[in-house]
């Protein structure tokens, strides 16, 4: 099942149906459907802006079903593992670095993967503010050119949007049908680091 912090919204057309977790918004959307709404359905997972492919079909009981997590065979093998490191979800991938850089990695406390994960971590740390604004200029872009791609001002608004001008985003978004306009303030909002009116 999504992380409880995880947020979705539906909408019905131009039309917001829900907002919140995915229970919440599924069971609106299937409601809606089982109701007889004639308008298309899409739902969006609002840390990422992308649409969410879910499956309405049945009762709500085999929707809301569809939200558990399916069992990692792997996982619940009762029998022992074999010796070496427990998984712990690490993925392999090549690393392209100069000599000096392997060199200087080999001679870290603990090899060269030990200290790529703390880099790592360490920059994580230190760019948090920039990588929420990627996040939600990314995520409210991803949603507007979905719903609001051709209406009027979409362009001078994803313009505003990259260059963390609230004012100018919220001008361009004003003409926009309310839930849409609403929505796609709501998810850029995080990427304006300067309050504006």
């Amino acid at each position: 099942m999504p992380s409880p912090s995880v947020t979705w919204t539906a909408f019905a057309g131009q039309r917001l149906l829900a907002s919140g977790p995915p229970a919440e918004v599924i069971t609106a959307a299937k409601g809606a459907l089982d109701a007889g709404e004639h308008e298309s359905l899409l739902l969006f997972d609002d840390a990422t802006g992308r649409t969410v492919d879910f499956h309405l079909r049945g009762t709500l009981e085999e929707v809301l079903a569809r939200l558990q997590p399916t069992p990692d065979p792997a996982a619940e093998s009762s029998e022992p593992r074999g010796p070496g490191r427990p998984k712990l979800g690490v993925v392999a991938r090549e690393v392209t670095l100069l000599p000096r850089h392997w060199e200087w990695l080999s001679e870290q406390p603990g090899g060269a993967s030990v200290a790529l994960r703390k880099l790592v971590e360490a920059a994580r740390a230190n760019s948090g503010d920039a990588d929420r604004v990627r996040r939600a200029q990314a995520a409210a872009d991803r949603f507007m050119t979905t719903m609001a791609g051709n209406a009027p001002g979409y362009e001078e608004a994803a313009r505003a949007l990259y260059a963390g001008d609230r004012t100018r985003f919220n001008k361009w978004t004003r003409s926009w049908p309310d839930d849409i306009r609403d929505c796609a303030r709501r998810l850029a909002a995080p990427a304006f680091t300067k309050e504006a009116p």
